[in-house]
């Protein structure tokens, strides 16, 4: 006897397989695409935290870039307002005339028109130059300190009385002497200067000098200078600026118009010393001057040069 199942019942098991396959594909396409989308989510959050680090340096730089931009607005406006309240104090206290003396020479006259017009203020204060020289008047130390740097004076320079120990001559230039010279510090400095032609090296030994001791040192022709000798000079000669007897090697030379403190060392790039320079002459006595102030060792008497009247300095 046979026994027929109903036609619509009977299960082929290769359609029971193809079905399974199809199924497993489905799954696996979709495990695919989910793991692609995971990856790619992944590649998305590295790309968009490397994206906020960029966007946060971007802003740190720029918040930089405004705080300076404002500092320096900030210091221009504090100087011009400064500028224009003492060129308005000016105009309303007109500095009295003063008569040079006899004994001044058209050089050095002429240096003190240059910027003739300084003069004290009352109790204290510091010396008002007309113009754009306008220094503080019981104005604040950033002012003050701006206007400094706008227009340096003589007081950035640590100018210092020197004993000279010995000389020689300099082994690859003729015009050069080198010199050893005590200034209260606990070695000598080196000092290359171009005396050569002018002075014998045995009229130096043991001399009083004056010297500007806040120069970077600089080798010249391979001998390291760590200071400047100071020079009186004319069309005719060269010598060096004589302090007064009384003074020690060490001591200071200041201005008595000018009290500021000297510089730890002078920055080259802002050539104050080539920007001093024009302004130092020695009078028709032989005096060395910065617009007119003499050099002084303070309760000792006046620098001099012992034959160059109405000359530079250098």
């Amino acid at each position: 006897m046979s026994h027929n199942r109903p036609l619509g019942s009977r299960s082929d098991p290769q359609d029971q397989t193809m079905e399974y396959l199809t199924q497993q594909v489905l799954f696996l396409k979709d495990k695919a695409m989910l793991q692609a989308s995971v990856r790619e989510e992944k590649k998305l959050l590295v790309e968009n935290a490397k994206i906020k680090k960029d966007i946060d340096d971007l802003k740190k730089l720029l918040h930089e870039t405004q705080k300076r931009k404002a500092g320096k607005l900030h210091q221009e406006r504090v100087l011009a307002a400064a500028i224009a309240s003492k060129t308005a104090l000016l105009g309303e206290r007109a500095p009295p005339t003063q008569t040079a003396p006899d004994t001044r020479s058209e050089t050095s006259a002429a240096h003190t028109r240059h910027d003739g017009r300084h003069r004290r203020e009352r109790r204290g204060e510091r010396v008002c130059v007309s113009g754009l020289d306008a220094v503080c008047l019981n104005g604040s130390d950033s002012v003050c300190a701006l206007m400094r740097e706008q227009r340096p004076d003589v007081s950035r320079l640590d100018l210092r009385v020197g004993r000279i120990l010995d000389v020689r001559k300099h082994p690859d230039s003729a015009s050069l002497h080198i010199q050893e010279v005590e200034l209260g510090d606990p070695a000598p400095r080196t000092v290359v200067s171009g005396l050569t032609n002018h002075m014998p090296p045995e009229q130096l030994v043991g001399c009083l000098v004056v010297l500007l001791c806040n120069v970077k040192p600089v080798k010249v022709r391979g001998v390291q200078s760590q200071a400047r000798l100071l020079c009186a000079v004319n069309q005719e000669r060269m010598e060096p600026l004589t302090p007064p007897t009384a003074a020690q090697p060490g001591d200071r030379v200041t201005f008595q118009s000018y009290p500021g403190e000297p510089e730890k060392e002078l920055n080259p790039k802002q050539r104050i010393w080539e920007r001093l320079q024009p302004d130092l002459c020695t009078d028709a006595k032989g005096v060395a001057t910065y617009k007119g102030v003499a050099f002084e060792v303070r309760g000792k008497g006046l620098c001099r040069a012992p034959s160059v009247s109405n000359g530079g300095i250098k």
